[in-house]
Protein backbone atom coordinates (compact mmCIF):
# COMPACT_ATOMS: atom_id res chain seq x y z
CA UNK A 1 0.00 0.00 0.00
CA UNK A 2 1.39 3.39 -0.95
CA UNK A 3 1.22 6.08 1.68
CA UNK A 4 0.57 9.65 0.48
CA UNK A 5 0.38 10.86 4.05
CA UNK A 6 4.02 11.47 4.81
CA UNK A 7 4.77 12.28 8.44
CA UNK A 8 1.76 14.26 9.63
CA UNK A 9 2.35 13.66 13.33
CA UNK A 10 -1.09 12.12 13.89
CA UNK A 11 -3.22 9.21 12.70
CA UNK A 12 -5.66 10.10 9.96
CA UNK A 13 -9.25 8.89 10.17
CA UNK A 14 -9.66 5.20 9.34
CA UNK A 15 -12.41 6.17 6.86
CA UNK A 16 -10.10 8.22 4.62
CA UNK A 17 -9.42 6.46 1.30
CA UNK A 18 -7.18 7.02 -1.72
CA UNK A 19 -6.55 4.92 -4.80
CA UNK A 20 -3.02 3.92 -3.72
CA UNK A 21 -4.59 1.82 -0.96
CA UNK A 22 -5.94 -0.55 -3.60
CA UNK A 23 -2.71 -1.13 -5.55
CA UNK A 24 -1.27 -4.46 -4.49
CA UNK A 25 2.35 -3.91 -5.49
CA UNK A 26 5.58 -3.09 -3.75
CA UNK A 27 6.58 0.57 -4.06
CA UNK A 28 9.11 1.15 -6.85
CA UNK A 29 11.56 3.92 -5.93
CA UNK A 30 12.30 4.51 -9.64
CA UNK A 31 8.68 5.53 -10.30
CA UNK A 32 7.82 9.04 -9.10
CA UNK A 33 4.69 9.38 -6.92
CA UNK A 34 1.58 10.54 -8.74
CA UNK A 35 0.69 13.11 -6.06
CA UNK A 36 -2.85 13.31 -7.41
CA UNK A 37 -4.33 14.19 -4.00
CA UNK A 38 -7.60 12.38 -4.73
CA UNK A 39 -9.17 11.32 -1.42
CA UNK A 40 -12.65 10.27 -0.39
CA UNK A 41 -14.54 9.34 2.75
CA UNK A 42 -15.62 5.74 3.22
CA UNK A 43 -18.93 6.87 4.74
CA UNK A 44 -20.03 9.29 2.02
CA UNK A 45 -18.08 7.85 -0.94
CA UNK A 46 -17.33 11.44 -1.99
CA UNK A 47 -14.59 13.99 -1.41
CA UNK A 48 -16.61 15.35 1.53
CA UNK A 49 -16.97 13.79 4.95
CA UNK A 50 -20.26 13.37 6.84
CA UNK A 51 -19.77 16.86 8.28
CA UNK A 52 -19.62 18.44 4.80
CA UNK A 53 -15.91 19.27 5.06
CA UNK A 54 -13.21 18.10 2.63
CA UNK A 55 -11.83 14.58 3.11
CA UNK A 56 -8.05 14.88 3.02
CA UNK A 57 -5.20 13.92 5.36
CA UNK A 58 -4.74 17.45 6.69
CA UNK A 59 -8.42 17.62 7.70
CA UNK A 60 -9.25 14.02 8.71
CA UNK A 61 -7.56 14.10 12.08
CA UNK A 62 -8.36 13.99 15.79
CA UNK A 63 -10.70 16.79 16.80
CA UNK A 64 -12.95 16.53 13.76
CA UNK A 65 -16.46 15.45 14.74
CA UNK A 66 -16.59 12.50 12.33
CA UNK A 67 -13.02 11.32 13.06
CA UNK A 68 -12.77 7.56 13.65
CA UNK A 69 -9.49 6.37 15.16
CA UNK A 70 -7.70 3.38 13.65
Amino acid sequence: MQEPLGNLGYEVCRCLRWKGMFIDAEPDPTVPPCNDRLFWCMHTQTCLGPDGQVAEPEQCKPGRGCYDRL
